[in-house]
């Protein structure tokens, strides 16, 4: 049996890990956080720390791994395109290339040399750069490290005063010498999951996001999303540029973006791994289609026929249930208007846990299906509401 070595082991991961174990692999899930609750679904968990990719490296090497698989972090990506590198295994861009989509400031300077819509942007070595950035810039900007994700360490900042805070605080998120600052891009949020095949996309999905109290955090995603033909048109024409110009592998291309009041699509953040907090499961539920067994596979080396033609039945929405404030979890709450359109769930918590980051901290996942669009765009805005954590 062909051994897979996946970094991760969360609740995200599960739908990769299942696809792995269903195309036949022994799956050695690993991360440094045993409790995930992915390591059940594999064959062996391996305590390892998937953002130290010499470490995985090493690991691949002394388990044998026929085929590495990132979980649904830029971290995991990016060290298993450096192992794969150096055992010479297929199903992963060159680290180099990796480092140029995930690392947010070469991504922009990539973006930019290649005429690709990009927020205007300064990668800054010291706080004096950054205010220095910030005089050939429009308030507000943004402040963010280059190597995380979730969120992690950014700020939206209305003056200089805020840049000097919010950039201490990014410095301490980071392991990256430099911070990136870049111009705030108003509009509404979208992602936009792409499947590339010899440099062509075969496959899109196009969703709105969803944001609760952490204005940086996607807490919630529905599809069909609201974006245009035209709009969607010229994010498959970036793709299939990045694609051929960076001599990318077959795999998936995911996109966040923020589509201005003129339906310009301005991408804000570029990866090669699976989002998180079972966002595949979400693309296949709407499309039919087995996205995480696509994505194993394109990860481990093997060519899949083109995705079929797909047409959804309504309205789907994967939401994360997030609470209005910390404390300690007395339970969740669902009303009895919402249940009806609820058709699947994964919920985690404990009664009794601490809340301690309520801008972080999730229960679970809740799946909801709208056959009707009118019911769809009166609960859309509603589900925090209706869905409640009791602290």
């Amino acid at each position: 049996m062909k051994r897979l070595l996946l970094l991760g082991g969360g609740h995200s991961e599960i739908p990769l890990i299942v696809a792995a174990k269903r195309m036949g692999y022994y799956v050695i899930t690993t991360g440094n956080q045993a409790e995930g609750l992915g390591h059940a679904y594999g064959d062996c968990y391996i305590n390892c720390d998937f953002s130290d990719k010499e470490a995985i490296y090493k690991l691949a090497e002394e388990q044998k791994a026929d085929a590495i698989c990132s979980g649904c972090n830029d971290f995991a990506y990016l060290s298993a395109a450096y192992a794969c590198d150096k055992l010479g295994i297929p199903g992963h861009d060159s680290f180099e290339t990796a480092r140029k989509l995930h690392h947010k400031s070469r991504y922009r300077l990539l973006a930019e040399s290649l005429g690709i819509i990009t927020p205007k942007a300064k990668a800054c070595e010291n706080l004096q750069e950054a205010e220095e950035a910030c005089q050939n810039m429009e308030f507000p900007v943004i402040v963010k490290p280059i190597d995380l994700t979730g969120g992690k360490g950014m700020k939206r900042c209305e003056n200089l005063q805020d840049v000097r805070l919010a950039y201490e605080e990014a410095k301490k998120a980071t392991r990256e010498p430099v911070i990136l600052i870049e111009e705030f891009v108003s509009g509404t949020n979208h992602g936009f999951s792409a499947y590339i095949q010899n440099k062509k996309v075969t496959f899109y999905f196009v969703d709105n996001e969803q944001y609760y109290r952490n204005p940086y955090l996607v807490s919630g995603a529905s599809a069909p999303g609201d974006v245009p033909e035209d709009s969607i048109k010229r994010l498959i024409a970036d793709c299939e540029f990045l694609a051929d110009n960076l001599n990318l592998v077959d795999g998936i291309l995911h996109i966040q973006f923020v589509l201005k009041e003129d339906k310009t699509p301005v991408i804000i953040e570029i990866c090669r791994r699976a989002p998180g907090d079972l966002y595949v499961k979400l693309v296949s539920d709407v499309t039919g289609i087995d996205y995480p067994a696509y994505i194993v596979a394109a990860e481990t080396g093997q060519k899949m026929p083109e995705p079929k033609a797909w047409k959804t039945d309504g309205y789907y929405v994967r939401h994360c249930v997030m609470g209005e404030r910390g404390g300690y979890l007395k339970d969740v709450k669902v009303s009895e208007e919402i249940q009806p359109y609820i058709y699947d769930r994964m919920m985690w918590y404990k009664a009794g846990e601490e809340i301690k980051d309520v801008l972080k901290y999730k229960a679970g996942i809740l799946f909801l299906h709208f056959p009707e669009e009118d019911k769809y765009r009166k609960y859309i805005g509603l589900l925090t509401e209706l869905i409640k954590i009791e602290v």
